[in-house]
């Protein structure tokens, strides 16, 4: 994130002593990205961060994807697919994924394991339910409608709240995830045109202090998994500050941006990462123009693959198209995509649309995961003519 914050205790300068109660040395831990040349955080730790007594190859049972063959647009039913007992990490499946990012999809229920993402950084957007990211940096309470970013390597864990499964769509890039630079100063302030800004994000208030010998922490990294055993718990910061650490922004705090006529996608742009971006499609005032078309024309993404996960309200320009919430519709580069048929008369004289879905536009084609594949509507594809294929 682009601002600094303190939380806990931290010594007056860095790189100094800074000692426990008992007299002894608290343990300095660097976290930083693209070496020591960009954003990073100091920790301070109970423990040495160090301290490893195992080390296990632990086996990937992560399926792997499959082209977009035959070349078409695709839809897809996320509540189709079932889980039992599932936590946040394991229990991901893979809906698509390309070199860029892998982007699953789970209903937790149950507690992860402590886990640490070592291949880049994680964008956990949660549907439905709530629960608690606790990570190294501290607690973030989470629930509907919120984005969480989790920086490359920090070691966290989801808990969800009791009685309702949490239901994340989790994006892993192979770089870092942050608000598009178009949005910040050359001091990383969010400029006036952003459509959100400081006052909407959150990141752990207090310290996260645990006890515990010989703790396992899953780590992803570029060669597959390992179990770590760690001599102490890993959550035994008691201090940290700088400008790299978990937050979280709701989608309902994102301020549509519109204007007489239809806006292009751009402006709904909420996150970049490496060779992707997301956007956030919210309720909105739409097109005042007196002749504008509010929904979208028909256009190509002749660069990118545009992935739409529908998650609120009636999404106007998919109408009668078998969309519903939860539903993903994958319109690939090759594909003219665009209203399905009526939408655009319907939407004539509109001032207002009740909508929220999350877009993920690659720049590299996606593939299909074994999740997309369970939970695909066959069908989609020749909704524009207006019936089924021969």
């Amino acid at each position: 994130m682009p601002y600094y914050r303190q939380v806990g205790e931290i010594p007056r300068k860095r790189h100094t002593q800074f000692r426990t109660p008992d007299g002894g040395l608290y343990a300095e831990e660097l976290m930083g990205v693209e070496g020591f040349s960009s954003d990073s955080a100091l920790l301070y730790h109970r423990h040495l961060p160090t301290a490893i007594v195992d080390a296990q190859t632990v086996e990937d049972r992560r399926c792997g994807t499959k082209p977009n063959l035959p070349l078409k647009p695709r839809h897809f039913k996320t509540p189709d697919l079932t889980w039992e007992d599932a936590d946040a990490v394991t229990g991901r499946r893979v809906l698509f994924g390309n070199s860029d990012v892998v982007i699953n999809f789970v209903a937790a229920t149950a507690p992860s394991p402590l886990y640490r993402n070592a291949t880049g950084d994680e964008l956990l957007y949660v549907q439905t339910g709530s629960g608690v990211v606790e990570t190294i940096y501290g607690a973030l309470p989470v629930g509907d409608g919120d984005y969480v970013v989790i920086p490359t390597s920090c070691t966290y864990r989801v808990v969800p709240t009791a009685g309702e499964p949490m239901r994340i769509l989790v994006l892993e890039a192979t770089g870092h995830i942050g608000p598009p630079k178009r949005y910040l100063s050359a001091k990383g302030q969010f400029l006036e045109h952003s459509p959100y800004c400081e006052r909407d994000v959150r990141g752990p208030a207090e310290p996260l202090l645990a006890d515990g010998e010989d703790v396992d922490v899953l780590v992803r990294h570029r060669a597959g998994l390992t179990r770590f055993t760690y001599a102490n718990h890993p959550f035994d910061v008691v201090g940290w500050d700088g400008c790299l650490y978990p937050w979280a922004f709701n989608i309902r705090d994102f301020e549509p941006i519109t204007g007489r006529l239809h806006q292009p996608p751009p402006v709904h742009q909420t996150f970049e990462g490496p060779n992707f971006v997301v956007c956030s499609f919210c309720p909105r005032k739409v097109d005042y123009h007196p002749l504008s078309v509010p929904v979208p024309y028909n256009h190509a993404n002749v660069d990118s693959d545009e992935l739409m996960f529908y998650v609120g309200g009636n999404y106007e320009a998919r109408k009668g198209s078998g969309i519903g919430i939860g539903s993903l519709s994958l319109h690939p580069s090759g594909c003219t995509h665009g209203p399905q048929p009526g939408a655009v008369e319907a939407s004539l004289g509109a001032e207002f649309f009740d909508e929220t879905a999350v877009m993920v536009d690659t720049f590299r084609p996606l593939e299909l995961g074994e999740a997309a594949q369970a939970c695909e509507d066959d069908a989609y594809a020749w909704t524009w003519a207006r019936r089924q294929r021969a």
